[in-house]
């Protein structure tokens, strides 16, 4: 047995839906075409009789349908509709043949013919409009089963969505204070030394913090936004290390629209920054190169730094990892992240991400 669906939407409009009238006159022609061999009367009558009654069993399988509204534990509100729909076939078929017998005319049971005819459209009716009914049911139910996994389907990809949005932001306000921290103790560190630097260290700070944070909340950014803020940086270091630290970038123009993560290649360079060049005592260079091929979008991140053997580790701690993270929850397993070590020193980071456009 079917389980019951739950109630459809109400009203009149669902009572007589398109679909279900004329899904109901088509079988009700078949049914007239069943009987029409054994009928000896007008054909035309067979079938507005067969439509007549297999309309009154569709009505009373509607009102069943929604009225009443609450049902006992016990009922079954499926069982009611397939009772209703067997208990109104016989009285239908009475109302049809009296209603059509002739002012003055022989009543039908007194005719063997008409007789014959309400006694086939009874049993008949009897037989396959329950059934008929069952069957609607049975498609009900998994037209509803198959609606409801679309829609659990469609509200857990919002949730996993808004989990994912949720993850990211948590990520990237991991990496805004580890980047500020870092910056405000080096500007400490010229301040305790009275460094004339100190002053443009720190009104460099400032303009870059006001072209970044406003981006970082972003879900996502592009890679000239994110090449600028690297060229911001990396002058700020500069300003730091003048004579330690040198840096190129290499960026091919059709990658500045591309999406990325905000804070991605700057999670590069500051690690470059502040585990290769900065320990070094001669310092290092610091190339960034981006190019893009076959739908692919692969920037490079390397230093002449002290290396990865010298106290850098594959993971380089929350910067990368955090970095990885968000990579993926962008990308998913579209995204690569690497990291290897350069003869004789230096370190070289990978990324290899999809050539998305950031509007996509």
């Amino acid at each position: 047995m079917p389980p019951p669906p739950l109630p459809p939407a109400r009203g009149l409009g669902h009572l007589f839906n398109r679909r279900r009238v004329f899904a109901t006159l088509a079988l009700s022609l078949a049914w007239g075409a069943l009987l029409s061999p054994l009928w000896t009367s007008h054909r035309a009558g067979l079938l507005l009789r067969t439509a007549e009654i297999s309309l009154v069993a569709m009505t009373a399988f509607g009102i069943v349908e929604q009225w009443p509204r609450r049902l006992p534990r016990w009922a079954a509100r499926w069982v009611l509709q397939v009772i209703a729909v067997a208990l109104v076939i016989v009285p239908t078929v009475l109302v049809i043949y009296v209603v059509s017998t002739p002012p003055g005319g022989p009543h039908f049971w007194q005719d063997s013919e008409r007789a014959s005819g309400l006694i086939s459209l009874s049993v008949t009716g009897l037989l396959f409009a329950p059934w008929i009914a069952v069957t609607s049911l049975v498609r009900q139910r998994d037209s509803f089963m198959r609606n409801q996994a679309l829609a659990f389907q469609l509200e857990r990809s919002e949730l996993e969505r808004k989990a994912v949005d949720a993850r990211l932001r948590l990520l990237q306000a991991q990496v805004e204070p580890h980047f500020l921290f870092n910056t405000l103790a080096n500007i400490r560190e010229l301040v305790d030394s009275g460094s004339p630097q100190a002053s443009d260290v720190l009104n460099s700070l400032i303009a870059y913090l006001r072209a970044a944070v406003p981006r970082i909340n972003d879900p996502a950014t592009t890679l000239g936004q994110e090449i600028e803020l690297v060229r911001a940086y990396l002058e700020l270091m500069q300003m730091r290390l003048p004579d330690r630290l040198q840096f190129t970038l290499h960026v091919d123009a059709a990658a500045h629209a591309l999406r990325c993560p905000p804070m991605t290649l700057l999670a590069l360079v500051e690690n470059a920054v502040r585990h290769g060049v900065d320990p070094s005592e001669e310092g290092g260079r610091i190339d960034i190169s981006v190019r893009v091929s076959n739908g692919r979008c692969h920037a490079r991140v390397s230093d002449t730094g002290i290396g990865l053997q010298q106290g850098r580790s594959a993971g380089l701690g929350t910067g990368l990892s955090s970095l990885r993270e968000r990579l993926r929850l962008t990308f998913g397993e579209e995204a690569r992240l690497t990291l290897n070590a350069i003869a004789p020193h230096g370190t070289c980071a990978d990324v290899d991400i999809p050539a998305w456009p950031a509007t996509s």
